[in-house]
Order: structure tokens, then sequence, then C-alpha cells
């Protein structure tokens, strides 16, 4: 007798009744989850609780790490009571703290003045204390120390001197200047804004900019829609163009205009100036139908869908494409995917402040981890879909000194109205994400780093970074905090092609954002080719070139440089007999969905 004959095998039948009855225990914990998060502003409570145990329970176990502070402490408050006393008789003596880089908070020199500049200097000791406090302590896991150190600081944030109306020099100046009427001017701003978010009305003043009026306003026909995209075909404004058109794929988590804000820091308007022939994607914002859509979808619908109408308006000529942020690691996933399947209808590649590799995604990483996509997941299994609102907290915190406590002092405490500008005003027109999509791309980008590792599938074939032969153009920008520059720079570790590599000013909108003529603005740039040898970030910032000014004009002559020689007349706009007759005028009607 065959011993699989004596086994008994579990009952088909029983185990279909078992599974509804599973499924259904995780429904409460998902409506418990989505539930909690409303009150959490979309922050896993237990990944900050696991931080906080991880950290307090290796600091109990190192008694000195914990002389060490102490010892620290006790330095630190030696050194105020010595400024201070300095400070009595010369208030020109040298401080002992100064302000990190980008703290602008006690800019002002009232700060210099007693007794300001003495609870400015015990904020900023007692800033750096916590920081030594919550680094360096043997054990604890990296992403909880960054947790905890995040954590710390928003916390101190929050009873900084300069958010206190009594001990800001600034805010007490105006008050006393006002009579008041700053603080009174302060609060019916601070209520109107209540009022308009507990409406859902957008912020004041973004009604002032609207795409098709005064943002967004670059000539152009929608030649082509379906369910997740419009493309936009923008009218020439030479007598002649490039032979080889530019595909423009910004984030799905944005609105296209973007690059598109005012005529005269418009990155699309300033391309067709230079003799491109411009198409762009814009995304549908999704709702709760589009759930199940996947990231594959957006490669199908949206790039290659996209490819496929430039193909049929401008056939056999190659395409210069253009990624920005998510809309750059799509366009990389794509490239790769074409290039496996023998696709070569691309010229070039440029990717905008886009992430190829995640082990090193910034601050954005704190709030990326296994807990947080549970309670992510639970959010967007409950609507079908990450809203604005369930995203905009995380991405003020990152910056909340600029975001939140900066408007706090000047808008509430000052009782003066922030000025709105183009800008703002698209950063406050924020997109939805599908469930579905959204929770594929934390995972197999973010946390499983497939892109980077060779192990993302595309239509069952790994899409393979190094199978691009194209060259590219990347560029990244000093300050930012949703993809920083270092880890932009991985893509000279993943690909083996020519790689022009730009370093410029600014953050992960502004930087992009930065038209000639702007202020201020500098870059560095430097290009390796496939064969030359790979060099650290911070070794290619000491040999790569400083120029002042804007990149734009270097990227249009890069775009210039691997193109055909010849130009051409411009083309149509669509092509009607083959299925892409031109809709409506730009800006189309997705970007003005809410």
């Amino acid at each position: 007798m065959n011993i699989m004959q004596v086994i008994p095998h579990p009952a088909p039948l029983a185990q279909d009744h078992e599974a509804p009855e599973g499924e259904a225990f995780k429904v409460i914990d998902r409506m418990r989850e989505a539930l909690g998060a409303q009150l959490t502003g979309g922050l896993s409570p237990a990944a900050l609780a696991l931080a906080l145990f991880d950290w307090s329970l290796h600091l109990a176990m190192a008694p000195g790490k914990q002389m060490e502070l102490a010892e620290k402490a006790s330095r630190k408050l030696g050194r105020l009571m010595t400024y201070a006393a300095t400070a009595g008789l010369d208030p020109e003596a040298p401080v002992c703290i100064s302000p990190q880089p980008g703290d602008d908070r006690f800019r002002a020199q009232g700060w210099r003045q007693a007794p300001f500049n003495i609870s400015t200097q015990a904020f900023l000791l007692n800033q750096q204390w916590w920081h030594d406090a919550t680094h360096g302590v043997a054990g604890v896991t990296p992403h909880h120390r960054d947790v905890v150190s995040f954590a710390a600081r928003q916390w101190l944030d929050i009873f900084s001197p300069s958010n206190n109306p009594l001990l800001n020099p600034e805010v007490l100046t105006k008050t006393m200047e006002a009579g008041g009427g700053n603080l009174l001017q302060g609060f019916q701003n601070w209520a109107e804004d209540v009022s308009r978010l507990a409406a859902g009305q957008p912020a004041l003043g973004t009604d002032a900019f609207l795409p098709g009026r005064n943002v967004a306003v670059t000539p152009g026909k929608v030649i082509y829609r379906n369910h997740l995209i419009e493309l936009i075909q923008y009218a020439s404004t030479t007598e002649v163009v490039l032979a080889e058109p530019v595909l423009i794929v910004p984030a799905w988590i944005m609105k296209y205009y973007i690059l598109d804000l005012s005529s005269q820091n418009s990155l699309i308007r300033y391309l067709v100036d230079q003799g491109h022939t411009v198409f762009c994607i814009s995304w549908r914002n999704p709702d709760a139908k589009d759930q199940d859509l996947t990231l594959d979808d957006y490669r199908r619908l949206g790039i290659m869908a996209a490819l496929d109408a430039v193909a049929a308006i401008l056939p056999c000529r190659k395409v210069h494409a253009t990624g920005y942020c998510l809309g750059g690691t799509l366009l990389a996933i794509a490239a790769a995917a074409m290039t496996r399947a023998g696709d070569d209808r691309l010229a070039s590649m440029t990717l905008l402040a886009a992430q190829t590799d995640f082990t090193e995604p910034g601050e954005l990483a704190l709030f990326i981890d296994h807990s947080q996509l549970h309670l992510l997941e639970s959010m967007m299994w409950k609507r079908g879909y990450l809203s604005s609102d369930q995203m905009a907290g995380a991405f003020q915190l990152l910056r909340s000194n600029d975001l939140i406590w900066s408007r706090v002092v000047h808008d509430y405490l000052m009782g003066q109205r922030t000025p709105m500008i183009d800008l703002m005003a698209w950063n406050a027109d924020s997109t939805r994400m599908p469930y579905r999509m959204h929770a594929e791309y934390l995972q197999r980008l973010y946390l499983d780093n497939e892109l980077a590792a060779g192990s993302f599938m595309v239509e069952g074939r790994p899409a393979t970074l190094q199978n691009i032969r194209v060259p590219m153009f990347v560029v990244g920008t000093e300050r930012d905090h949703v993809a920083p520059w270092r880890s932009v720079f991985k893509i000279h570790l993943l690909s083996d092609t020519e790689i022009t590599f730009v370093l410029t000013s600014g953050g992960h909108n502004a930087g992009i954002v930065s038209e000639p003529g702007h202020p201020r603005r500098r870059f560095r740039m430097a290009t390796k080719q496939a064969a030359d040898p790979c060099v650290g970030p911070d070794e290619w910032m000491d040999m790569a070139r400083l120029s002042e000014g804007s990149w734009w004009a270097e990227w249009a002559s890069w775009l210039a440089a691997r193109s055909a020689p010849d130009r051409l007349p411009p083309p149509a706009m669509g092509a009607a007999g083959k299925g892409y007759p031109p809709l409506e005028d730009a800006p189309g009607s997705y970007v003005l969905q809410r």
C-alpha cells in the first residue's frame, strides 16, 4: 500500500469554508487600522513605538553612553553659563553654537540681543544634545535610530523659542508696533485656514493660478486620451525643429504643469522655443474605481501608449524620453524592458530627480517600513486610493520648519499672509494614487529595491538597467528631501552607458524649475563615458565643473548634440488619419480633475 494512501488529507470543503472567515477577521483589522490612521495623520504608531522601544532599551543597557550624555549635558550647561556671563558684558561675544545650515529661524538681529540670545543658545545646545542622545547607541537598528532622532527633532521644534510669541523678538516688536493687531489678524488667518480645510477647499490664493488661464498656458493640443493619460503635443514656435521629439513623463503624484508653470519659468515652453517638438503626459486623477490599477498599467497605458502615439505622428524618429521624479523611475523601468524586447525607439533618456536605487532614499524612508506600509494599505483599502490629505502630513514633517512653523510664525503670529506664487499653488493642487499601484511601488521599489537588484519583472522578464545603452542626462538637486542627490547618483553603478550628471542648487521642485535668469542658481556637471571608471559622489563633486546660472541651456545643448543634424519643418498637430486627432486645447481635462 502506498503510504500516501494512509496519510489523511485535509478536506478541501473545510478549507473553502474557512477562507471567508479568515478574510472577515482581516477586514476587521483593516477597518480598525484605517479608522486609527485618521487620528494619527496616516503615521503608524506601532512603527514609532518599536523605534522608541529599540532605542530606549539599548540606551538603558549602555551605562557608558549614559555617562557620556551626562558629561555632555554638564559641559553644555557650562558653555551656556559662560556665554551668558560674557554676552552680558559684550553683546557681540561669539556664540557657543550656531544653527545648522538652512535653519533661518534665528537670523534676525533681535535674536542676538538679551535675553533672546540666551534662549536661542539654550535651545540649540539642547537640540545638539538630543542629536547625540539618539545617535551612537550601540545595537539600535539604523532605521529605528533615524525615526527616534526625527521624532525628537519634531518634538523640540514645537518648543522652539521662534514659535513662542513671548520669546520671539520679531513677534514682540510687531505686536508693540501694531498694538496687538497682528495677533488679531493672525487669529483671523488661522480661522479662515481651518474653515477652508474643514470644507475641503484649496488654500487661500490658489484660485489665482488656474491651469489653462495663467499656469499651464503653453499652446498645444491633446492628441490622445485613454483611461489613464492625456497626451499633449505642444505647438512649435520656431520655423524649423529638431527631428527627434521630446516626450516628458511627469510623476503621477503631481500635476504635470510643474514643468509648465508661468510663461517665464516653464521648462516645456523653453524646450519649444529651442526648436524641440514636445509631448507631455498628463495623468488622470484616479478615484475608487481605479483601485486595481497596477504599476505595470502605468507603464503600458502611460509611457508605452504615449510612445506609440508619438511614433504614429512622427514615424521613423527616435525619442528623447524625459522622466521627472516617479515618472523618471517608471521611465527607467520602461526603457530597460524596451531594450530587452529589442525596442529601439529611444534616442536618449533624461532623469530629473528620479531614483533607481532606493537603499538610501533620505528622510522619506522614515515613513516607509513594513508597519507603515501595512497602515497605508489599510487606508487605501478603505477608500481605494491614497488621497492628497493622507500624504500631506508626512511631506510637511520632512520640512516642518519651512512648511509648518515658518507659516505659523508669519501668518498667525506676525499676522501677515504668505504671498501665493505659482509653485505654491501647484503644490496645493495634488493628486491621488490607486491602492494597488501605490502598494506595489512602495513594496517592490522602496522596501525590496527590486529595480536596483535586477529582479523587477516586466512581462515575465527582469527589467535590467544595465541593458540600457542610450545616453543619459541625470539631474539631482542639492537639497532634495524626496530623492537625495547621492541616491540619484547611484545610476552610475547600475548602468553601462554614457551618463551626464548634473547637480543643481535648490530642492526637489525648485532645483528643476530653475529657469535662465533665476538669481543665485548654480550647478555642477560632468560626463562619464561607458568605459570610464566609476567614482563616488563626493569625489565626483570635487572634480565636476561648477557653473553659475541654469542647467536648462546645458540640457538643450546636450539634446541637440544627440539629435540628427538636419532641421525639419514643424509637424502637424496629431495625426487624425492614424487615430490621433486633436481632441481639445492644452492643458486638457485630466489636469483639472480634483
